[in-house]
């Protein structure tokens, strides 16, 4: 009798915790949905899993040397080397970050004899590079920006540029940019779109090298873009990844910024020093607003350090040291401008060297489009159909979309990639 209590006690037991052990079984995360694949990820994978010795990635938004390898800019490893023997401690830095590369930052951008800086009224945080300039950018424009909460991007823009706005709370909007017709711009539907817009609209313009698609206003252009804004009463927000990069002349890529504020407009503006520097995963950046007064100045600096506080509380130093290096010491300076114009001058090189292979091959396409776009991304005119033959059947690599890095271009690769386009094209 005993041995029957004791077995229908375990039996009761080894039921009970069956129960409790199916009950942990359901996740708490079993009903968050696949997310969609990143396409440059993608391409990535299936560039490494092709066996063609010959394969070409022109997926990558990161500079790559002739040989088609990663480059570290020698002026970077000479900053660098000073800043390990200069044995400098491992202390936080301010929630604002290195003031000497803040500082500095904001003389590449608006220029040593900018009215605002001379007046100290622009507000500036080191940023977690450019996408976290962007990120604080649009959550300050969120939670203070006085009118609509939506922001107008051009059509199309960097992929990432919804998604960070979205994520700060904006609704995003969209205004015409590329005209896949004449693979330019299409400057009289932007200028006559930004005139449309709701008055106080937040205005999203890429300054310079424009991503995806290389193409950008020119001078005379941004003059009737910025009276446009200014018309519309539209707060102006610059996205610059590329200064220096795009032309090779740092002062000629911040033309559109510098313009506007002599207009008396006062942008906000979204710094990296990824490309410039080829400071990728140091992830180096500055968020910067212009005021109207040093003490309007005062108030926003603490609104943006009450954002910045919760999030990552302070920024790295290590890359904010190697870039204010560069940009502080004269003889490092003047280095690494002449390196910066040497990475723009070969991918200008380079986009030369396509569109002549191309005439060369016999194609009837007007290829000019290729040279007049400017900065690390051509579009090429090419539709999905033929992307997806050019991946599969001559193993090149790029996005969907006709996008090509162009800084994957090298001296050897270029004519077999004319060869695939001509093949894939005509």
């Amino acid at each position: 009798m005993l041995s029957t209590s004791r077995t229908a006690l375990r039996q009761a037991a080894t039921k009970q915790f069956t129960v409790k052990a199916g009950a942990r079984a359901a996740s708490a995360w079993s009903s968050v949905p696949q997310g969609p694949p990143d396409a440059i990820l993608g391409i990535t994978e299936a560039f490494k899993a092709d066996s063609n010795p010959k394969k070409i990635n022109l997926g990558v938004g990161a500079y790559r040397d002739d040989k088609g390898k990663p480059y570290v800019l020698p002026s970077v490893r000479q900053a660098e080397k000073k800043i390990v023997d200069s044995t400098l401690d491992k202390e936080y830095a301010g929630i604002t970050g290195v003031p000497k590369f803040t500082k500095a930052a904001l003389e590449l951008a608006y220029g040593s004899d900018s009215t605002p800086l001379a007046e100290d009224r622009v507000a500036v945080t080191q940023t977690i590079s450019g996408t976290g300039a962007l990120r604080i950018g649009g959550a300050f424009l969120e939670r203070h920006y006085p009118h609509a909460k939506a922001i107008y991007i051009p059509t199309p823009s960097w992929a990432n540029h919804a998604a960070v706005f979205k994520d700060s709370g904006l609704k995003v909007e969209k205004y015409r940019y590329y005209n896949k017709d004449t693979i330019g711009l299409d400057f009289d539907g932007m200028v006559a779109d930004i005139k449309a817009m709701p008055k106080n609209s937040i205005v999203l313009l890429h300054a310079c090298a424009h991503n995806p698609t290389g193409v950008d206003p020119t001078e005379e252009q941004w003059l009737k873009i910025a009276d446009a804004v200014k018309e519309g009463d539209h707060y102006p927000f610059f996205d610059m990844a590329y200064q220096g990069f795009a032309s090779g002349d740092t002062n000629k890529d911040a033309f559109a910024l510098r313009h506007f504020i002599k207009e008396g407009l006062r942008p906000c503006l979204a710094q990296s020093f990824a490309k410039n520097m080829g400071l990728y995963g140091e992830r180096v950046g500055a968020f910067s607003i212009v005021c109207e007064s040093a003490e309007e100045k005062k108030r926003i600096d603490s609104q943006i350090k009450i954002l910045v506080r919760p999030l990552y509380s302070n920024p790295p130093v290590h890359g904010a040291r190697i870039a204010s290096e560069i940009l502080n010491d004269s003889s490092l300076n003047q280095q690494w401008l002449g390196e910066v114009k040497g990475m723009a001058d070969r991918i200008i090189t380079m986009r030369a060297l396509l569109k002549e292979n191309l005439e060369k091959l016999g194609s009837k396409h007007d290829w000019s489009h290729i040279t007049s776009q400017i900065g690390m991304f051509a579009y090429t005119g090419l539709t999905a159909e033929q992307m997806d033959k050019l991946a599969k059947e001559h193993s090149v690599y790029a996005t969907k979309d006709g996008r090509i890095s162009v800084a994957g271009i090298t001296s050897e690769n270029v004519g077999r990639l004319a060869e695939a386009i001509y093949k894939v094209k005509g």
